[in-house]
């Protein structure tokens, strides 16, 4: 049984290599089709609320000329869309659709003696024409409440009498208001409508508003709030089914906000059921808006301006966001003596100098309504799926088989068993995990392929340091992206595109490979048996710590609290990194990572070029799994397109090259510089 198992065994590794190239090369149509997903919509819609500018427009001197002026700058600015709420009577109020008093206000109004013992609210409509168009929606919304209304009329004005305090009432959710859907649609806007979950849902109600949204073109709703409409606690299946069904039947999509605190509740059931006709929306909220209206320089303000169309255009290009929500609201300035907002500033940031629109426009978008991307699915994607089971089982296996050769055959058997296990039971869970598990192998095979060229002898047959540097960097850098297929092709699904999925465990990715191949490097690497590693890591264990031992820990402590505070969304940069960055943005389109091309890619080629000599430069190459690392991490973030996650990696190798080469330039000149001058100091 034993002789059985090793004629097996010892040479699965090479079959294992075979299995995982069939598997990556099986998995490659299935990238192709995300890559045909994501380029399938390229239109994006910019959005202004317009409940912002009518609370902008309430401080001014004449707001009606100075919202109907707003909107002929906002459109001329690339704003197509302007995003309307469910109406409230507070909201109708600042419209100057009508008037609101309490019962003691309307008392001294009409100069009659108030009952002490009512508070009730009452409205007054602008005109007859108004009045015609809102007292049916007023009157339909209080009525549902079961809140009684009469009628009431002031100096030939009409009103309405609502049996509830004006306090209460101004707040009650109604339908959005029809004179401001209609204004906005004549004036050439797309309007964008935010619907919440703040009345009861009842079907027939909810088809007739959308198909009244329907027929004014409205394409896309955005939940206001944290519930979807139709959501409940009891029956929140049949309800949201109900929801999608009317949504699919009016042709209206959804927006998924992006960065959310907490997922809106029935957000991903609502996308599942409307056949993911889903845009990510990108949110420039009132507090970003503020810090455009602070008290600045003029080279202070002309960077804020650069960097929030900076920001619009990574937005589109970077995260597939095709949809663009601006918000604003009027500021205090003791400074200026006024109040202000940043309705100029937000001109200048989409069509000024540099500004957000032509650089959109030029990398390949156009304004208008945005699009749901058009899913593309091949019948290979049922086929690919057992290349995919093999060969990433058969990478994490070769992974392994660097401390455990002898197990590779029963890893490979109990991987697949358990892989099959996991997928009857979750799908999502199977393929997250598998793609981790690629995700972590690649880098780690990649960089202690290297350490063992080092260590087994072959670097230093090469007669070219610097031949044999560039070529572990590309080769091994070749090897990583064998993970980034398999990451690809596992998490192709449009939800990952959508954000509508998070890749879980990502933060393993950034420490697991190293600390895999630092134990390699550290007790594996050298060609001994199971005692020999053993004695060697007791006599580590058992060696006297001395003061150099402790400033070695420490500083690499630093360096790894340092590398964690960079790394993912929460990673800090300072304000001189912030404009490196920008500048390598525009200047290049994409942006290679930082710690790829100017440390990690330069540390391993110097690293590389020096083992042919020396070899404990071996150590230099291990830091250099940072960068590998960082080639499959770029492709973990799955909303970006393909095409620049290839693009920014392709340019860390070429420009890490470039900087290493700098590097060794550098130590070539140091050492002989060393070598010629010390001598002559020793005499």
């Amino acid at each position: 049984m034993t002789q059985w198992y090793k004629t097996w065994n010892n040479p699965l590794k090479n079959i294992l290599w075979w299995l995982v190239i069939i598997g990556m090369l099986g998995s490659l149509p299935l990238a192709y089709t995300r890559h045909q997903t994501e380029t399938s919509a390229n239109k994006v819609e910019f959005v202004f609320d317009y409940r912002d500018l009518l609370d902008i427009a309430d401080i001014q001197t004449n707001p009606q000329s100075f919202v109907t002026q707003q909107l002929t700058n906002m459109k001329a600015a690339g704003i197509t869309s302007m995003s309307v709420y469910e109406s409230t009577l507070s909201e109708l109020r600042e419209s100057r659709r009508i008037e609101l008093y309490n019962s003691k206000d309307a008392a001294s109004l009409t100069q009659n003696l108030g009952n002490p013992n009512e508070n009730y609210t009452y409205v007054l409509f602008a005109d007859k024409a108004t009045q015609e168009k809102l007292e049916p929606l007023i009157q339909k919304t209080f009525m549902d409440l079961k809140v009684a209304t009469q009628p009431w009329s002031f100096k030939n004005r009409n009103g309405l009498i609502i049996q509830m305090s004006m306090d209460d009432a101004s707040i009650k959710t109604m339908d959005p208001d029809p004179i401001t859907l209609q204004m906005l649609k004549d004036q050439g806007f797309q309007i964008v409508v935010r619907l919440s979950n703040r009345r009861p849902f009842v079907t027939n109600e909810m088809d007739r508003l959308l198909k009244q949204l329907h027929d004014l073109g409205v394409k896309r709703i955005i939940v206001d709030g944290n519930e979807v409409p139709g959501y409940t606690e009891e029956n929140t299946e049949v309800n949201l089914n109900k929801m999608a069904e009317l949504l699919h039947k009016n042709g209206i999509g959804l927006a998924a906000i992006e960065l959310l605190k907490e997922p809106q509740k029935g957000f991903n059931t609502l996308a599942k059921e409307t056949n993911y006709n889903v845009v990510r929306l990108h949110s420039f909220t009132e507090r970003d808006g503020e810090k455009l209206t602070e008290p600045l320089k003029k080279s202070e303000f002309e960077g804020r301006i650069q960097s929030t169309a900076d920001r619009f255009v990574l937005a589109v290009k970077d995260r597939n966001i095709r949809m663009i929500f601006i918000n604003a609201r009027p500021v205090k300035s003791l400074d200026k003596g006024k109040l202000v907002d940043p309705l100029s500033a937000y001109y200048e940031i989409l069509q000024g100098k540099d500004g957000a629109i032509p650089r959109i426009e030029k990398a390949g978008f156009t304004l208008g309504t945005a699009e749901p991307f058009t899913v593309e699915t091949t019948f290979w994607q049922k086929v690919a799926r057992v290349f995919m089971l093999v060969g990433g089982i058969s990478l994490i296996v070769l992974m392994v088989s660097f401390f455990i050769p002898e197990a590779s055959l029963l890893l490979f058997v109990v991987g697949l068993l358990g892989a099959l296990a996991i997928h009857t039971l979750s799908a999502n869970v199977y393929a997250q995990a598998l793609a981790l598990g690629a995700a972590i192998s690649a880098p780690s095979v990649a960089v202690m392929l290297a350490i063992r060229s080092v260590r087994s002898g072959a670097a230093a047959k090469w007669k070219s340091g610097l031949a044999y540097g560039l070529w572990q960097l590309f080769k091994t850098s070749a090897i990583s992206l064998i993970g980034v297929v398999y990451e690809v092709a596992l998490l192709n699904h449009i939800t990952y595109s959508l954000v509508l999925q998070q890749f879980r465990g990502v933060g393993m990715l950034h420490l697991l490979p190293i600390a895999i191949a630092g134990i390699y490097l550290l007790f594996f690497s050298e060609n001994n048996t199971y005692k020999d590693k053993i004695m060697h890591v007791r006599r580590i264990f058992s060696s006297y710590i001395s003061v150099l031992w402790i400033v070695i820990a420490a500083v690499a402590l630093a360096a790894i609290y340092y590398y964690l505070s960079r790394t993912g969304n929460e990673g800090q940069a300072s304000t001189f990194e912030k404009l490196f960055r920008s500048f390598l943005e525009n200047t290049l389109g994409v942006r290679p990572r930082n710690k790829e091309f100017l440390f990690a890619h330069p540390v391993f080629l110097l690293g590389a070029y020096l083992s042919v000599r020396y070899r404990h430069a071996v150590y230099l190459i291990f830091i250099g799994v940072i960068g590998q690392l960082s080639i499959v991490d770029t492709f973990a973030h799955l909303h970006t397109p393909l095409h620049i996650s290839l693009i920014r990696i392709t340019y860390g190798v070429v420009f890490g090259a470039i900087v290493g080469l700098v590097f060794i330039a550098i130590w070539e000149i140091v050492t002989r510089s060393w070598k010629r001058w010390v001598p002559q100091w020793s005499k």
